[in-house]
């Protein structure tokens, strides 16, 4: 019998305050970065005060939260925000985009560098083996928030989302339906942990790894960009495609891959230019 999800989205109530997992995933994911960036500091990377590096990590939380939530809506939820324009505030609904969180990380580092009077590429390179943990805090609360699952299948560990079935049961009615098996055909994968696992631990201990010695300017940054790229790539095949978006081309091809597609060849860029670059830079 395959799993029913039934998460509570919301972690804590307290009145009339709900703390959701999503937005603890996010805490969790900037003290991890925090952690790993004052290890790396410690470490001799970078040559900044902790207090510069301080400023860096809320510059960035900015950048992520905005840019990943205005990316959303410009990739894949214009529709509904046009429909409702308060739904663009509901961040603790979900719906964010790594693609314009990194656009808005990147505009947070240049604005931060240019600040410190760093090149920007030194300040990305320290950063880029901060945000795998990230992304697997925010995939485990996709998951959680039972959102952004993957297509049908039968395999062993697939999942049935209540949000992806026809239509809306009561707890009771849920359960007894699951029990008959009569939800089985709405199995599907869970992708979120597929993500988790590939873009978040797996990316993380590559980059870190890589990074542990110092390397030329880019090859960091290039090295997170490709892999990023082609895991994203790799999962949109099991991963279920926005419903009022589907498929753009032949059959398989989603938003997913096309914005992962530009990061592939970011990556393959910088890890072509850092092998022009001058001696191994401590970044």
């Amino acid at each position: 019998m395959f799993h029913l999800h039934q998460i509570d989205p919301i972690a804590l109530q307290l009145g009339p305050v709900a703390i959701h997992w999503y937005g603890l995933m996010y805490l969790l994911a900037f003290g991890a970065a925090w952690w790993l960036g004052r290890a790396r500091l410690r470490a001799g990377r970078f040559g900044v005060s902790e207090q510069a590096f301080g400023d860096l990590m809320f510059y960035g939380m900015l950048g992520v939260v905005l840019g990943g939530r205005i990316g959303y809506i410009l990739f894949y939820g214009y529709q509904q925000v046009l429909a409702d324009p308060l739904s663009a505030l509901r961040v603790w609904e979900g719906g964010m985009s790594f693609h314009g969180g990194l656009l808005g990380v990147i505009v947070a580092m240049w604005w931060w560098s240019r600040a410190q009077g760093k090149p920007l590429w030194d300040t990305l390179d320290f950063v880029a083996p901060l945000v795998p943990t990230g992304l697997l805090f925010g995939r485990i609360g996709n998951y959680i928030g039972g959102e952004l699952w993957g297509r049908t299948t039968d395999v062993a560990w697939a999942v049935i989302f209540p949000s992806g079935l026809d239509r809306a049961y009561a707890p009771e009615e849920l359960q007894r339906l699951h029990a008959e098996g009569a939800l089985d055909a709405f199995a599907r994968h869970p992708s979120q942990l597929y993500e988790a696992f590939l873009e978040g631990l797996v990316l993380f201990v590559v980059v870190w790894w890589f990074a542990a010695k110092p390397r030329r300017r880019y090859a960091v940054s290039g090295l997170f960009a490709l892999g990023y790229g082609v895991f994203r790539f790799a999962v949109e095949f099991v991963r279920e495609p926005d419903a009022h978006i589907g498929y753009l081309a032949v059959g398989w091809f989603t938003m997913g891959m096309l914005l992962s597609l530009p990061m592939v060849v970011l990556g393959l860029l910088l890890l072509g230019w850092s092998r022009r670059a001058s001696s191994p830079r401590v970044a």
